[in-house]
């Protein structure tokens, strides 16, 4: 594949550790009331690579969220931000240590990153991240949009092409009737949505209840070329696990748009593992 990688544009964004919020009581599709975990924080016992619906919790953010504290310029941050783009400590007693992007978690518009060592961050650390891959495009596919990946992470993806197709290895293939919340956002740069997994027994039905942190995966008929995951037979839309299972009515575990095509032009092919931390 033929990409303008070279024509696009790095940049700095800072951002800091976020504080935990706990938003309670969260309530299941029966009314039952939960008083657990939230999104934010250090979370020292769940990140990358672990199973979406490994924590009692609600949209669990994996590893380290992260947020600037200035509104408007977090905005800049949420949308510049992308999937493999690494990001150093500049401050406190893990200041030069180096991670990487993971994922971003809209409406609470948390940049999510994983550091091997999590020991030595405390909130409020300053993280600079180099913003990387907006403005991507497959040269040979232009009906194809790529969003929220860093180039070089994108070129290790062991995507195939055949017969003027993209074969893009996924863990899972999710049908459109299993997604939720955050359908016709506006942004699919600086969101996320999520799975609906409150019929349990069609979770399992698809093998979704095995995905990862960090999974790509693949949605049916859903494209996201001027929003996120509009409706369109035909359409796939290829994404990452960013967060944790939810007990709230639409959510679940979200996911982040990398590439999208309004027609059959990408073809999931089902794989037994596939996650960036291996590819990283």
């Amino acid at each position: 594949m033929i990409t303008n990688k070279e024509k696009v544009v790095k940049l700095s964004i800072l951002v800091e550790i976020a504080h935990p919020l706990a938003r309670v009581p969260a309530l299941d599709r029966d009314g039952n009331a939960f008083y657990f975990p939230g999104v934010g924080g250090i979370t020292y016992n769940f990140g990358l690579g672990d199973n979406a619906f490994k924590m009692h919790g609600d949209h669990i953010e994996p590893d380290i969220s992260a947020k600037n504290s200035n509104e408007k310029f977090n905005d800049s941050c949420m949308t510049l931000a992308c999937i493999g783009n690494e990001a150093l400590v500049i401050s406190g007693d893990a200041k030069g240590l180096k991670g990487f992007v993971i994922g971003k978690h809209g409406g609470i518009n948390h940049i999510l990153i994983h550091f091997p060592e999590k020991e030595k961050l405390n909130i409020g650390d300053k993280i600079l991240i180099k913003a990387w891959g907006q403005g991507l495009e497959l040269l040979d596919y232009p009906n194809i949009k790529v969003y929220n990946i860093d180039p070089e992470l994108f070129e290790k993806i062991p995507i195939e092409e055949k017969n003027g197709n993209l074969i893009v290895p996924v863990s899972a293939v999710i049908p459109a009737h299993l997604t939720g919340s955050g359908i016709g956002a506006s942004n699919p740069t600086g969101t996320d949505y999520d799975i609906n997994t409150h019929d349990f027994e069609e979770i399992k039905k698809f093998g979704i209840d095995k995905i990862r942190i960090g999974d790509i995966v693949a949605i049916q008929d859903h494209y996201s070329g001027f929003g996120v995951g509009g409706f369109r037979k035909g359409a796939i839309s290829i994404g990452v696990v960013v967060h944790s299972n939810c007990v709230k009515t639409g959510h679940g575990p979200g996911i982040v748009v990398i590439m999208t095509a309004p027609e059959e032009i990408i073809k999931p092919k089902k794989v037994k593992k596939i996650n960036i931390k291996e590819l990283i």
